[in-house]
């Protein structure tokens, strides 16, 4: 039963206002995921227009005078190649930075959360009844939930690329070198002997900046990526003005709430690797990486990984640190233990035959399928895909 949940729908500007509330649910969320927040959703109106932008927030009442989130889901209208050229609508709103499609729903009322927001997007006539979903994590209790809740109001998921993604969930009683060990395994003794060795090159420390801290921190971390080879083909935050004003707002608006990071790796004093992070309840995702590409030797972003990791583990680590890699990215490359299985996902709302997003994303699948096996009979290797 949905009894006392109500859905509506609303725009950026009146979701900007729900600051409060949504860091409430996230706090006691099945999973929280930053770039549902007001937060992120406000700073993507930098990249996607306003009317195309869609929250969805799911209300559940006791009383009359009482009203508590327990829902939300924040989607772009989508018509190109990606849907098949119908309309869609796409979670999260800027893929490229962002790194989750789950909704987040409140822990004590999931069930009747997921299928309210479900059963609105079903009886809406004016909204797409195709979700595109290309980066949602195939395991976890909310994944669980929504497919649940697909399954009752005759919707459908389907899923396309898959990988996994490298994550960190600690142990209780975990401390670094425990971590570390069962984490690395056999690589163990090998990664941390080239950690050591980098030490041994000078002095090693490792900064970690937040909130105003961390904004501050933001135009080095631009600089540093802008110049490597990202600088060079133009594809660097700093080279791309809308993305730049995007990533600032972001910036700006999570370091208010204390839930921006930057952590930064540096030699003599000199800047190796440096991370751009977000965190929303006790969850933290990271977004972005820099490295000094003259000082690869020292393997700078993995040296950068591994001191996070040893920070978080002297302190309150996060229940769940989420890499953010990318289909493509080889996980043995990150310190992290864990993973995550990941798929390009979309999800057909109510019942129905599949369409031509679904179309779209089956051939794109087959294409590179095909594309793949080809270089490898030629030898060629594909270049990796990261953040």
């Amino acid at each position: 039963m949905t009894t006392g949940i109500v859905v509506r729908r609303i725009g950026p500007a009146a979701y900007a206002e729900l600051g409060p509330a949504f860091a409430e649910l996230a706090g006691h969320a099945l999973e929280p995921n930053p770039h549902m927040a007001p937060s992120a959703v406000t700073a993507a109106t930098m990249l996607v227009p306003e009317d195309d932008i869609i929250v969805l927030c799911a209300w559940f009442s006791e009383a009359l005078d009482f009203e508590q989130l327990v829902g939300v889901w924040a989607f772009r209208r989508e018509r190109d190649w990606r849907s098949g050229f119908a309309s869609a609508l796409a979670a999260p709103l800027v893929p490229l930075y962002e790194v989750s499609s789950l909704p987040v729903l409140d822990r004590d009322h999931a069930a009747d959360a997921a299928r309210a927001l479900l059963r609105y997007l079903v009886a809406s006539g004016d909204l797409p009844h195709t979700l595109l979903l290309p980066l949602l994590p195939l395991d976890g209790a909310c994944y669980a939930t929504l497919a649940e809740a697909c399954r009752q109001t005759g919707s459908r998921i389907s899923t396309y690329e898959r990988w996994v993604r490298p994550v960190m969930i600690p142990q209780p009683g975990d401390d670094s070198e425990r971590y570390l060990r069962r984490a690395l395994g056999s690589g163990y003794k090998k990664r941390m002997q080239q950690f050591r060795a980098v030490a041994k090159q000078g002095a090693l420390t490792f900064r970690r900046s937040r909130g105003r801290a961390a904004l501050d921190a933001l135009d080095a971390f631009l600089t540093l990526e802008a110049a490597g080879w990202k600088g060079e083909t133009g594809t660097a935050i700093a080279c791309l003005p809308a993305d730049a004003a995007y990533i600032r707002r972001m910036a700006e608006l999570f370091a208010a709430e204390d839930t921006l990071q930057i952590d930064t790796l540096l030699l003599d004093g000199q800047v190796l690797a440096t991370g751009l992070l977000v965190e929303s309840g006790d969850r933290r995702h990271f977004l972005k990486i820099a490295y000094d590409e003259a000082q690869a030797r020292h393997s700078p972003g993995r040296t950068l990984t591994i001191a996070m990791l040893q920070a978080d583990l002297a302190g309150t680590p996060p229940a769940l640190f989420d890499s953010g890699a990318g289909e493509g990215v080889d996980p043995g490359t990150y310190v992290w233990g864990e993973r995550r299985e990941m798929a390009n996902a979309i999800i057909r709302i109510g019942p129905g035959k599949p369409g031509a997003a679904q179309v779209a994303a089956f051939s794109r699948m087959w294409l590179r399928r095909l594309r793949e096996a080809v270089k490898a009979r030629s030898g060629r290797a594909s270049p990796p895909k990261g953040r």
